[in-house]
């Protein structure tokens, strides 16, 4: 029989509670991932209760009241606090999503928070994410075209071209779906990710673009794309309601298309 050993400090162990201020009426206890590099101990789950009549709606509510009340030392990621930036992506409720959508009524019981899986992580609930912005970049994601454009106009499209790229651009790069990926966890180092590839379509999509073939050739590969599954654990957990796994698809069906 096969033997495992976890690394040192890896196992979660049971942390502090926190406990509500007395006379508190509606209240919701958190059981948050805690971690810090500083200290040569487990990963360990502290809980804090906190009065949700004086808090607001969202997860990540409660996580600035944590931290600006209960507990200065809880670190996470946070900026704009309406789903755009995609900063304060996390596990929630067993679900990849954003803390600034995810209501707290949602969650019937304690609400559990830790870090995006698979990717290592700096601090409590801030993830490495190195290795995905490398990967980002790896795709040009960028508008690359030999014709020189108008000198006093734009690259047009038509209506028809722009609709498009509906449902590519409105990616924010908040990797819930990448890091959802089972064959992300399997293979991250070769295989891109369905953020990434997203991406990658989004450029292929562009009627101004003219690197198509290039875009192709540099994903031909049996790990880069063809790792995907269509296990579709991306676009169920896309908290913008993209659809990363189609895009996919997209990208492997010109890579058919222009072989014929």
């Amino acid at each position: 029989m096969a033997e495992f050993t976890l690394p040192a400090n890896s196992k979660v162990k049971p942390g502090k509670t926190w406990k509500a201020e007395p006379g508190a009426k509606r209240v919701r206890s958190f059981s948050i991932y805690r971690w810090s590099p500083d200290d040569d101990a487990n990963p360990r789950m502290d809980t804090y209760e906190v009065d949700l009549d004086a808090c607001g709606p969202m997860v990540l509510d409660a996580l600035i009241k944590i931290k600006n009340e209960i507990d200065p030392t809880l670190t996470f990621r946070r900026s704009c606090r309406e789903g755009i930036c995609g900063s304060c992506a996390m596990n929630i409720d067993g679900t990849n999503t954003l803390a600034c959508l995810k209501p707290i009524e949602e969650v019937k019981a304690t609400v559990k928070i830790n870090p995006l899986p698979h990717m290592p992580v700096v601090k409590d609930l801030v993830p490495d994410l190195t290795q995905a912005y490398a990967q980002y970049r790896s795709v040009e994601p960028w508008m690359q075209a030999e014709t020189a454009a108008p000198p006093d106009a734009e690259r047009l499209q038509s209506k028809e071209e722009r609709a498009q790229l509906d449902g590519l651009w409105e990616c924010i790069l908040c990797f819930c779906c990448t890091t959802s990926c089972p064959s992300y966890w399997w293979n991250g180092d070769k295989y891109l990710g369905p953020a990434t590839l997203l991406q990658a379509y989004r450029w292929i999509a562009d009627s101004r673009d003219e690197a198509t073939g290039e875009r192709l050739d540099a994903l031909q590969d049996p790990f880069k794309l063809y790792r995907c599954h269509t296990i579709m654990n991306c676009t169920q957990t896309c908290p913008k309601g993209l659809n990363p796994a189609k895009a996919i698809a997209s990208i492997k069906q010109k890579m058919v298309e222009r072989q014929g």
